[in-house]
């Protein structure tokens, strides 16, 4: 593939990136203390919050991994993204409320409320090396793969550094403020990019009706059998939502967003908007991904079909504003992760053991820790290339490491005996059972289990844990967790609330529309 870009592409490039420098130098002048540069204040409102939980998931990884598993198993690996509004819609009526009212700079120190300190410290370090390993790494890799299409010559760790010195720098000056305006900024010119793509591509094809025609029929297809590689239907039901709970109800650099919310109704508000924006990647990324069947059926890795088309297809001008918004991509997920890493270093174990540290001195704290992971991402992000794509690295990172998690906030909101005995057992059993069967089903292969299966066992193991130390053991104090359990009556609470708004912003009519859109496009492509 012959590769050029001209000088309106580089000039579109070069454009955005010194308006974004600028724009993290601006805002770091008003950026005052923790507060401010861990939560953006706590005063975003919900059309940036929204936005900015979009572009957080929809990054480098997402672009590259969505189109190069379409590419690889179907349309299939759409199910994260319809599920993550069906799990939006979860957090934003049951668990929102809850962390909001807590007023807490991480979700480890949410949990650490619920259970104790040891709890707290376990997620917090799970965290971290997700965040960094997984998270900022992947989005090195994935940016790093497409530029060396474009700079065959370069090597990719110098290519990676790059990428995470222009991430991190506008990241440590400007804080979580600067991140959400520059994601809103990244989400507009991603998706002007993707549906540029795919409607050139469409084009290519000969219509839809090509695709439909060509395309082997199991390829089109949101429902998967059992022994499918890629999503098998048991899978869908059991592992994928798991998955998706970590992430959007779990996940520090996702639910740090909508901790920086103004009040609940625009944290439930942004939390939604981004529901109905991840409808989106169907059409813009997975769908094109197909289309590459017949485009290039001889690429040889699929993490390359997303740069291919890219590449391929744009005519001057629109490449450059294209790989604008891939770069934006890149740029939005290492500073999600990032910024969450560092708050999570900062509150959950800087803040504690040294207490008279003043806000500004927490913020410095922050960017130094900043910078240390940023590097360890750089080392780290080579690693990935064993793996079969992008998208399948993240998952099953994720399937053996988040479900003990999951399990700890499901029985910790909705169980009121569950106690911090029981939440450690549930943690460090998970932790035990899951790190030895990575190494027995993906490290030596002596089992052959699907990752999509792996998770909810792994969720069973860990609750059962919870369960049985809990009821051995003493239960924990009802004055200390009522504040953090979900109860029926909270509903009834916020019913007379809601009746003094218009219907349009009563966020269980929205809720009830989004599910209505993700049933009609699931039964539609079943």
């Amino acid at each position: 593939m012959n590769i050029n870009l001209s000088v309106l592409d580089l000039t579109i490039i070069g454009v955005y990136f010194i308006g974004m420098i600028t724009l993290g130098l601006y805002l770091s002048r008003r950026t005052k203390g923790a507060d401010d540069y861990f939560l953006a204040g706590r005063n975003m409102v919900w059309p940036f919050i929204g936005l900015s939980l979009f572009a957080s998931n929809i990054s480098s990884t997402t672009l590259v991994g969505l189109s190069g598993d379409a590419y690889a198993t179907g349309i299939s690996v759409y199910a994260y993204e319809w599920m993550a509004a069906v799990i939006l819609v979860v957090f934003a009526v049951f668990f929102l409320p809850l962390i909001l009212r807590q007023q807490v700079f991480t979700m480890p120190e949410f949990l650490g409320r619920r259970y104790d300190g040891r709890v707290r410290v376990y997620f917090t370090l799970l965290s971290l090396f997700l965040s960094v390993a997984v998270e900022t790494a992947g989005s090195l890799f994935a940016g790093a793969l497409v530029l060396k299409l474009l700079l065959p010559d370069v090597p990719l760790w110098q290519t990676m550094t790059v990428l995470a010195l222009i991430a991190g720098f506008y990241t440590l000056t400007g804080g979580l403020r600067a991140v959400m305006f520059t994601d809103a900024v990244q989400t507009i010119l991603l998706l002007i990019g993707s549906l540029t793509i795919t409607a050139i591509a469409l084009n290519e094809v000969g219509g839809i009706g090509a695709v439909l025609d060509a395309v082997p029929k199991e390829k089109l297809s949101l429902i998967r059998p059992p022994g499918d590689e890629g999503i098998p239907w048991p899978g869908l039901l059991t592992g994928v939502p798991l998955l998706g709970f970590y992430y959007w109800a779990t996940n520090q650099a996702i639910v740090q967003r909508a901790l920086a919310a103004k009040s609940v109704n625009h944290g439930r508000w942004g939390a939604l908007f981004a529901g109905f924006l991840k409808l989106l990647p169907l059409f813009i990324m997975v769908l094109p991904g197909t289309m590459a069947i017949l485009l290039y059926p001889e690429l040889p890795r699929a993490d390359l079909v997303f740069p291919t088309l890219m590449f391929d297809l744009l005519p001057t001008g629109l490449l450059g504003l294209t790989l604008a918004g891939f770069l934006a991509a890149i740029m939005s997920q290492i500073d999600s992760a990032l910024n969450s890493a560092s708050t999570m270093v900062t509150m959950d174990f800087v803040r504690p053991s040294r207490p008279h540290l003043t806000s500004q001195q927490l913020s410095a704290v922050g960017r130094y820790v900043m910078a240390g992971f940023l590097l360890f991402a750089v080392l780290w992000a080579p690693f990935i290339s064993s793996f079969r794509s992008i998208f399948s690295y993240i998952q099953v990172m994720f399937s053996y490491a988040v479900p003990p998690v999951v399990a700890l906030f499901l029985m910790g909101t909705f169980w009121s005996r569950a106690n911090a005995e029981g939440g450690f057992a549930g943690a460090m059993v998970g932790l035990l059972v899951g790190v030895v069967a990575f190494l027995l089903i993906e490290v030596a292969s002596v089992i052959q289990l699907h990752f999509l299966y792996s998770a909810p066992i792994l969720f069973i193991v860990a609750a059962a844990a919870i369960v049985g130390v809990s009821l051995a053991t003493q239960a924990p104090d009802p004055v200390k967790t009522a504040p953090l359990l979900w109860r029926p009556s909270l509903l009834k609470e916020e019913s007379a609330e809601l009746r003094g708004l218009p219907f349009w912003q009563n966020y269980r009519v929205q809720a009830a529309c989004l599910l209505l859109a993700v049933a009609l496009i699931v039964y539609w492509f079943r």
